[in-house]
């Protein structure tokens, strides 16, 4: 019998899923109609903000709360995101909200991707939470027809891709097409074993990353190829477990998380941000701007719509605050408690600017409505003008003043390599000698495919 009261907490989050992706966020393609009663039922954020337009580094500040450079996290010996066997990942020093929730009474797990590092240092495990099931990393990263694995000293040659049950390899080139499925019963399984205490379950969708594999079913039902067909696993697999909360009785004690790592790779077999301009890894809104959906029953007001800028920094402070949790006072962190705005979208936002960062390299300030590049020398009114499409640069020289000066309060906290600026409060990466990879190809191995079959990648 549950004695608590702290809520359950589900926090969904897929591989670069757009902007434009949900029928909700206006896709005429995809459907997505669990999504979207999610949407009704509780909050739907307009101008919601990954800290990167990057898988590791977006994840790694999703999970500290803090931008990726604070944690040494915005690039990797040279390179935008962990690749298999490097000898970097989230510093066992950090603690990450679920070490938060941990020691809040949460039991906790993680379910798919969590690539930040494959050492057994970085693994999950060792950053708060109970129980791991999934892929250390992107699921492009296995043995498949590639051009783009990068030639560098700190990455083996592409080794067979690992899924894990906690710190073991439990199958090397699993058949990604059922990967969704497993990561769903996975899913119900700890729910169900945790119904009777507060739990915290991260499910990190291996979708709608390339390659994409997908079940017969829902390819045949969409009329946007493997993408739609992608997408829908997801809007299923979010129905199976709003209809398992239910049935448990839990469903009003949960609040339940969606979003996406980073935008969509737009044009990559069909993918969309729009109306944003950009894609995955750009500095435009594309890249950061994800959709986000929020739904706690007689908590979170249904079908709310909240306009202002929020970051998944924020979850943070504000889940903590949930649980009860303390947030650590011996290091800074970027995102801020949004709590009374989820119970009451009428209370105001914080007031403070967000900060676009390519790697290490400062480029782009947002505050209020206004974006300012100042690599590009570009200034776009995002309230008038969101697709970035009017240059403002000439015509407000005042803002332009005031957005430089935010830049040069950044550089001096975060760093920028651009201007080699170090930032005066960031801390290191974690490192380890003598890095490996979690599996090396063998000819005599029953692979479920020694190779997959699918050159995309990305």
């Amino acid at each position: 019998m549950r004695t608590s009261t702290k809520p359950n907490i589900i926090l969904i989050n897929c591989d670069d899923l757009g902007y434009g992706d949900l029928g909700v966020y206006g896709s005429p393609y995809n459907k997505t109609p669990a999504l979207d009663r999610l949407a009704a039922e509780g909050i739907r954020f307009t101008d919601f903000y990954m800290a990167s337009p990057l898988c590791s580094p977006s994840r790694g500040a999703m999970m500290t709360g803090c931008y990726p450079s604070r944690i040494g996290f915005g690039s990797f010996d040279g390179l935008c995101v962990l690749f298999p066997g490097q000898g970097v990942g989230l510093n066992p020093s950090e603690i990450t909200i679920a070490r938060l929730l941990k020691d809040a009474g949460y039991a906790t797990a993680i379910v798919g991707k969590w690539h930040c590092g494959d050492q057994p240092e970085f693994l999950p495990t060792r950053h708060g939470f109970d129980e791991y099931y999934g892929l250390p990393y992107s699921n492009d990263m296995g043995r498949q027809p590639r051009f783009w694995w990068p030639t560098h000293p700190a990455v083996p040659p592409n080794p067979p891709l690992p899924l894990m049950e906690n710190d073991t390899v439990i199958e090397e080139q699993p058949d990604q097409a059922s990967l969704t499925a497993r990561y769903c019963e996975r899913s119900l399984r700890f729910i169900r074993q945790h119904r009777d205490e507060p739990f915290f379950l991260y499910l990190a969708h291996m979708y709608v990353h390339l390659p994409l594999y997908v079940p017969d079913r829902f390819r045949k039902e969409s009329v946007n190829g493997d993408y739609g067909a992608a997408v829908a696993a997801i809007d299923w697999c979010t129905d199976v477990i709003l209809h398992e909360l239910r049935s448990l009785g839990i469903d009003e004690n949960t609040l339940m998380i969606f979003t996406s790592d980073n935008g969509s790779n737009c044009g990559a077999r069909g993918g969309s941000n729009v109306p944003l301009r950009g894609t995955k890894a750009s500095m435009f809104e594309g890249g950061f701007r994800v959709p986000c959906l929020m739904r706690w029953p007689g908590h979170i007001p249904a079908g709310a719509v909240v306009e202002g800028m929020t970051w998944s920094m924020d979850f943070y402070k504000t889940l903590a605050n949930l649980a009860g949790a303390a947030v650590p006072t011996d290091r800074m962190i970027d995102g801020a408690d949004i709590l009374p705005t989820l119970l009451d979208p009428a209370v105001p936002l914080p007031d403070r600017p967000f900060f676009y960062y390519q790697m290490d390299e400062l480029h782009a300030v947002r505050y209020g409505d206004y974006k300012y590049n100042g690599v590009q020398k570009t200034l776009y009114d995002l309230r008038k003008d969101v697709g970035e499409s009017v240059n403002l640069f000439d015509a407000r020289p005042e803002i332009v003043a005031r957005m430089e000066s935010l830049l040069a309060q950044c550089r001096t906290d975060l760093g920028d390599t651009r201007t080699g600026v170090q930032g005066a409060n960031i801390r290191p990466a974690g490192r380890v000698a003598n890095p490996k990879t979690l599996t090396e190809y063998r000819e005599d191995h029953p692979y479920y495919m020694a190779m997959y079959d699918k050159p995309d990648a990305g």
